[in-house]
């Protein structure tokens, strides 16, 4: 991008305001307790992977559905595709959650997926040559490795943690706390959810062509993220109507009891399942509404805006966790290391903010 549009600082507070917003979200999701966890999953993708994105395009981006339909069918393919590579992260890190809290769930899943998400690209599209040989881009990468030793303390807290609470204490903050499905899910999302970052890349046309049609340059991402983010829900979708065919939980849209369940919901119980899971949905897609804001303005570097999300989640959601007492009855050092971790992650975020601005001020 023009290094004269670049303003780091600024694209690093909308990416903490992304991290904050996807770092909550689950907080409201949570509540939809009459449902079964894959009705109320569908329910939320809805709203954050189709309802919202396509709302705020359509009143930020007036040409955006134009935009769309001119736009190249390999860009838009690819999009798309990655979208769906990362709609199994967006479903694996949703277990992930289910079965490892907000705290530990969030720092494993998403330590793999700031390491892949943020190297993978520039070394795929050959930029990282040049990216390792400037000052700017080498400050750039030292703050990519303070997040990574940031993300690995904030690990080494949950492992702590794992090991100090009794089965009793794990299940009174995570209800179905379950280690080994929640290592395996938090990995596997990850690794598939860094996909979320080659979207972005592939829809770079898109993006183009919004700005060619006189959109803001700070919007050009939202006509992408329609695309992208379609992708997700085609892969959770499919999923979710395959467990809630599977179990005959389709009535439960519409009232009915659940499978298992000991009594049938009433409609006021009903009405508020509905939203807390479109509450949570418009407050998921606000982390790359601002996610896609941020990159726009983080200069030649902005591969590094996917550290600067992941940063900003894990930072907001291990506060989350400490809110929620999800890391009661762990042991002193346990919090040094939730601290440590901490300091670090927001160390990066400096880092990679400065490392951008050297970058922009000599015009790379």
């Amino acid at each position: 991008m023009d290094s004269s549009t670049a303003s780091p600082f600024l694209g690093v507070l909308y990416h903490a305001i992304g991290g904050l917003a996807a770092a909550s979200f689950y907080l409201p999701f949570r509540r939809a307790k009459i449902w079964p966890w894959e009705n109320a999953w569908i329910v939320n993708g809805f709203f954050s992977w189709i309802l919202a994105p396509a709302i705020a395009a359509s009143i930020l981006v007036p040409a955006c559905w134009d935009i769309i339909s001119q736009a190249p069918a390999k860009a838009l393919f690819w999009s798309w595709f990655f979208g769906f590579l990362w709609g199994i992260g967006g479903l694996t890190f949703g277990l992930s959650i289910r079965y490892l809290g907000i705290a530990l769930g969030y720092a494993i899943a998403l330590g793999m997926c700031a390491v892949f998400g943020t190297l993978v690209p520039p070394i795929f599209d050959g930029s990282f040559g040049a990216i390792i040989s400037s000052r700017s881009g080498q400050v750039i990468l030292a703050g990519v490795l303070v997040c990574t030793l940031g993300i690995a303390m904030s690990g080494r807290a949950g492992f702590r943690k794992e090991k100090e609470l009794s089965g009793e204490a794990k299940g009174a903050s995570v209800a179905e706390f379950n280690f080994g499905k929640g290592l395996f899910m938090a990995v596997l999302a990850g690794v598939t959810s860094a996909c979320m970052a080659f979207g972005f890349a592939a829809g770079k046309p898109i993006a183009a062509l919004s700005v060619e049609a006189g959109v803001a340059p700070i919007w050009q991402n939202l006509p992408v993220l329609i695309v992208v983010l379609f992708g997700g829900f085609s892969l959770n979708f499919l999923w979710c109507a395959y467990l809630i065919i599977k179990r005959k939980n389709l009535g439960v849209f519409v009232g009915k009891r659940a499978s298992g369940a000991a009594v049938d919901s009433d409609l006021p119980r009903l009405a508020t399942n509905y939203f807390w899971c479109a509450l949570a949905g418009v407050i998921w897609y606000l982390q790359f509404f601002f996610y896609g804001m941020g990159t726009t303005l983080m200069g030649a570097y902005e591969f590094s805006s996917w550290t600067l999300h992941m940063a900003s989640i894990i930072m907001f959601s291990t506060i989350w966790g400490i809110i929620l007492h999800e890391w009661k009855g762990t042991r002193r050092r346990t919090h040094v290391w939730i601290a440590a971790g901490l300091i670090a992650l927001a160390l990066s975020t400096i880092i990679i903010g400065w490392g951008n601005l050297l970058g922009a001020s000599v015009g790379r």
